[in-house]
């Protein structure tokens, strides 16, 4: 069993560097370009926009932790903060599947079965994809004709995706997919009222990304009434069109066209790849940031549910954890 656990260690290091790697290249590859399109906006203009992808980011945290708490694992603020912080390097990584590999090794670590780990993953991931749809499906059709005519097929599916987050639909789609791999079902069973608190974080985050992006338009020319809408649901969109492809690391080259092809319109010629290319920087070097202090945080103190919390940490977990109880 030691030689088990001393194994295990080395692959998430392993993963963890890997990721790294990975993310250190995307930086380094886009450097020159970063560059210029950081000369064209001032200071102030990018600390907002990457106080504002930060806080976004710790958005989805929240709501990750609200499905982790409402399938029966409640963590303290602390503990969810490093799993999904290095575990989201991940994404750097060709593939989609080592944010999760990282995040259930990690989890493992607070006594988090893989169940219920990989279970609050992908209902963290649905939410964010189907939230992000309905938000570019209410914001983009009447402010940007070239997202209309070519991601038009896409906004339909925002109703189906977020009428399949009923608790019913969830547990039924779990527990069928436990069974095929010959494992339980899920103990516990995310209420209707947890997964609306995990609505509300995602949407919070979406709002908070559409500010980092408004940000960045704004410092790049753009203006207008409609334009905090138009950037909020042309990042949705753009995340979305990054996690369908599938290879793409983080969605690299797809998220951008996406952003090129919504702003061109509103913005001045060249504009768009700037704010796409600051964009894409600013995020990955928050993520390197909340890394770091995931990191620097360490184990201590949030070993498990009754580990120690930072201020005010247990608003989330404790809203989910009352809010697990058996399907109406």
């Amino acid at each position: 069993m030691k030689s088990k656990a001393v194994a295990l260690r080395a692959v998430r290091i392993l993963l963890i560097l890997l990721a790294l790697a990975f993310c250190a290249y995307s930086l380094v590859s886009s450097w020159d370009d970063a560059v210029q399109a950081f000369q064209q906006m001032s200071w102030f203009t990018l600390v907002g926009a990457f106080a504002a992808g930060c806080a976004g980011l710790f958005a989805w945290m929240l709501g990750w932790r609200t499905f982790l708490a409402g399938l029966g694992s409640p963590l303290p603020l602390k503990a969810a903060f490093r799993i999904q912080y290095i575990s989201q390097l991940g994404k750097y990584v060709p593939g989609k599947v080592w944010a999760l590999v990282t995040q259930v090794e990690l989890s493992s670590e607070y006594k988090v079965s893989r169940a219920r780990s990989i279970s609050a993953t992908l209902l963290a991931v649905a939410t964010s994809t189907a939230c992000g749809l309905a938000v570019a499906a209410v914001t983009l059709p009447l402010t940007s004709a070239a997202a209309r005519d070519r991601y038009w097929w896409l906004f339909p599916l925002a109703p189906v995706l977020l009428a399949m987050l009923h608790p019913k639909i969830v547990t039924w789609c779990l527990d069928t997919a436990l069974r095929l791999v010959r494992r339980p079902p899920l103990e516990h069973r995310v209420s209707l009222g947890a997964t609306l608190v995990a609505v509300g974080w995602t949407v919070l985050g979406w709002a908070l990304f559409g500010v980092h992006l408004w940000l960045l338009c704004g410092a790049a020319g753009g203006s207008g009434a409609g334009l905090p809408f138009l950037a909020t649901g042309a990042y949705a969109l753009a995340f979305v069109a990054g996690f369908l492809a599938f290879i793409a690391p983080g969605g690299i080259g797809a998220r951008e066209a996406a952003l090129v092809l919504v702003l061109s319109p509103v913005l001045p010629a060249g504009a768009p790849a700037v704010v796409a290319i600051a964009s894409r920087v600013a995020l990955t070097v928050a993520d390197l940031v909340g890394a770091g202090i995931a990191f620097l945080l360490g184990r201590t103190g949030g070993g498990g549910p009754g580990g120690q919390d930072l201020p005010g940490g247990d608003v989330a977990g404790s809203v989910a954890e009352r809010a697990v109880d058996p399907l109406p």
